[in-house]
């Protein structure tokens, strides 16, 4: 599989998702067994938060995921679980709120150490109202927890380009931003990411996340690919966002072992010009 870097370090370009395994609560045995099988497969980037299945999805990780296996884990600070809330999650965006979360992730990941810390900001693609937060007083955090070795890299997710460029100095690794063939706002922080060597690990990478976008899939330009291609639909979306730069790296979620399968395939699709034309 292609490779990328995250972190420092060289991962392959297809990751894993962990979000979608809460729904897999009332089998714990089939998301262990999904996530040996990622590993098995060359899977060594799988993303995750303390919010996943308040805890649970976490909890699998440390269960499942073993040193041997050098998986970068990467998590994610900025909301919190809010069961009796509207939503299931509520913002968390203090300071002190994303030192809290951090210490819900190394203790629910059962490390001394996170790889990858997102600070979720929530200026772009939440659903969830929030008072405005500084970056520069959250980066602050963030940097404090770099330098005291809880965390080793800091990334950033739902951010604008004013945002990148103000947390520009604090080292960004890495950027999570709603991204997909069909959904192409953030085509210059991508561009900017690329110029400077930032990750971009795109979320919602096909689509129709929330009722009303579109689905990558469902698109007849894709389905046409997809035939010419042999290929799945959702193939050729993924394989169109490794083509679109070098520091593109994907993180497709599923609960579903044929489906991971599939999905760490699409990195051996290789998209003609005539046909991304």
């Amino acid at each position: 599989m292609d490779t990328g870097t995250l972190a420092g370090r060289t991962v392959s370009r297809i990751g894993y998702g962990a979000m979608q395994l809460a729904r897999l609560r009332d089998d714990r045995d089939a998301a262990i067994a999904l996530l040996r099988r990622a590993v098995e497969l060359g899977v060594d980037h799988v993303d995750t938060a303390h919010v996943y299945g308040n805890g649970f999805v976490n909890g699998l990780l440390r269960e499942a995921l073993r040193p041997a296996d050098d998986v970068l884990v990467a998590t994610k600070v900025g909301i919190d679980t809010d069961p009796a809330g509207r939503l299931p999650m509520r913002p968390a965006q203090r300071p002190e709120e994303l030192r809290a979360s951090v210490e819900d992730n190394l203790r629910g990941l059962g490390v001394e150490r996170l790889p990858l810390v997102y600070l979720r900001r929530l200026d772009v693609g939440a659903r969830i109202p929030v008072a405005a937060v500084a970056i520069e007083d959250q980066l602050a955090a963030m940097v404090a927890m770099r330098d005291a070795g809880m965390i080793g890299a800091i990334g950033l997710s739902g951010v604008t380009l004013d945002g990148l460029h103000r947390a520009a100095p604090a080292g960004v690794a890495a950027v999570q931003n709603p991204y997909s063939l069909l959904a192409r706002d953030h085509e210059d922080l991508l561009d900017l990411c690329t110029a400077e060597g930032i990750a971009w690990v795109p979320f919602h990478p096909l689509g129709g996340a929330t009722p009303g976008t579109p689905k990558v899939t469902d698109d007849p330009a894709v389905q046409a690919a997809a035939r010419k291609l042999a290929a799945t639909p959702a193939q050729v979306g993924l394989a169109w966002l490794l083509g679109r730069a070098p520091n593109v790296l994907l993180i497709p979620g599923t609960g579903n072992a044929d489906h991971l399968e599939a999905n760490l395939a699409a990195g051996k699709i290789t998209v003609d010009g005539s046909t991304l034309a």
